[in-house]
Order: structure tokens, then sequence, then C-alpha cells
């Protein structure tokens, strides 16, 4: 089956749009707020990153930071094991980002003009216009700020989308029912060969999650994708710079022993770095 992914302005009225496409064609709904509180069960430096990771523009060294790069590691590991399963709705930071290029996935932006918004959040005058407005320029903020810092794109960008939806110029049934008809198109395209090249970049992923969080692992840079088509026989391979040479074995062992059959290649290089400078030794 197809997969959903929503971005959303906020106050757009995306979620009930979510899920109730979910409940329409039987998918399970997956938002951010069920995939943070996984986790932070993951321990206490996870549990204070989904605390305030929309609260912060994560700067240069923030995006260095261990905890945070085993964060966004974590968090899109399981996008991508949601994903791979099929029939699933994910409205989470930046799953249309992540599943670019991935044939069966229909990537959705639900936007609607700031007053349709402002008015949506006011409700019934739970809040005034003034302070429904300041909740929602901050939430886009913050969420192109993530999203820019993670992805290195521009969330409103309608290019980045398979479909754009106004829920001020149409109906929220009729946008359901636009919805719900395309994905039955999109299913179309879940081939056999599309599951394979998404279940690899699921344990990709998974693998780099697992490294990633080990505070032991002293990477300069990690990366663990699916080689040349993204089929299993190709295999994975996991690239970066370490500053202790030990920690390439280490890491090679760990991705070898959990992709089991798949074949793993390594681009792992140890590179020190003195007090005067950048050195490399091979």
């Amino acid at each position: 089956m197809a997969i959903l992914t929503i971005s959303r302005e906020f106050g757009s009225g995306a979620k009930g749009v979510g899920e109730t496409v979910a409940k329409i064609v039987g998918y399970d709904y997956i938002d951010r707020k069920r995939m943070l509180d996984e986790l932070q069960k993951e321990g206490p430096q996870f549990k204070a990153w989904t605390k305030h990771f929309e609260d912060r523009d994560p700067d240069v060294w923030g995006r260095h930071d261990w905890s945070f790069r085993g964060f966004v590691a974590l968090f899109q590991s399981l996008i991508l094991n949601y994903a791979k399963n099929d029939r699933v709705v994910i409205s989470a930071t930046g799953a249309g980002c992540l599943l670019r290029g991935t044939p069966h996935a229909l990537r959705l932006l639900i936007k609607a003009p700031l007053e349709s918004r402002v008015t949506r959040v006011q409700g019934d005058d739970v809040v005034s216009g003034e302070t429904a407005r300041w909740i929602i320029e901050k939430a886009d903020e913050e969420m192109s700020r993530a999203i820019y810092a993670i992805y290195g794109r521009s969330w409103t960008d309608p290019s980045e989308y398979d479909m754009v939806v106004d829920t001020s110029q149409q109906s929220t049934e009729q946008i359901i029912s636009d919805i719900a008809e395309t994905l039955v198109l999109r299913e179309e395209r879940n081939t056999d060969k599309a599951r394979k090249a998404l279940k690899l970049r699921a344990l990709a992923a998974k693998i780099k999650a697992v490294i990633a969080t080990d505070p032991e692992n002293d990477a300069t840079t990690l990366e663990v994708e699916p080689k040349e088509e993204g089929l299993p026989e190709y295999g994975i391979v996991i690239k970066g710079i370490v500053r202790e040479q030990s920690d390439i074995k280490e890491m090679e062992n760990v991705a070898r022993a959990m992709a089991g059959d798949v074949p793993v290649e390594s681009r792992l290089v140890y590179r020190w770095y003195s007090r005067l400078g950048p050195w490399q030794f091979k």
C-alpha cells in the first residue's frame, strides 16, 4: 500500500484531515507527539531534546553535538521504520523530506492563509487574534529552522511536495476525498523493488541510529546509506570521519552484525586534529 506524509502550516487544520484520511483508508496515524513519546524512552538526554526540539534553533555547535545527532538519527529511523510497513499516515517533522524519492510515498503539504489560521487558532475566542498570530508565526518559524538545520530545505516550498492543498479554498470533505483517491493511485507504485529499497533505507537508518547514540563512538561525521539503486544485493555503505582509530573497527562490527546477510562497505576514515590545525593520517 502507499504511504502518506503530511507537512502542515500551524493552524491549517491538517491534524483533522490526516486523522480522518487514516480512518477512511484504514491506515495507522503517526504524529510527532507519538514519535517524541517513543524517543523519550531512549534516555534522559533524548528526553531533554524532545522537550526543547521545537524551542531551539540548533546552531553550528548543536548540530554536531552527540545527543542532537543521535536524536535526529533516532527520529529518522522511527519514520523509516513506520514507512516500510506501508499503510501509514506520518505527520512528523521532516517526514516528507526524508521520504523524498520513495515512489509509493505521497508527500503532502497542507496550508492556509494567515488570517484563516488565526481564526482557527482563536477558536471560540479562547485567545485573542494577536495571541493567535504570535503562536502561528512562532510555530512556523521554529518548523522552518528545524527542517533547514536537519535537511537544508525550505519546508514551505511547493516543489518539495507531490500534493499541496489549501484548507481555505476547498471543503474538508473534498480535501479528504481527493487525498484518499490520490493514495489509491499511488499504490500502483508500491512495487517489490520500491519496498526492498525502502526496507534497506530503514535498515541503514537503524544502524546509524545505534552507532550515533553510543557516546563511546567519537565520529565527526557519520552517514549510513544504501548503495547503488537501494537493492539489498548491493548492500549499504558506512562512511564518516572518526577521531579514534579503534572506533572504525567497532562501528564496522556493529554495522555488519545488524546488517546480517546484507553486504556492508566501510569508508570510515581516521583523522586526528591537533591544536595547531587539522592533520590527516591514513
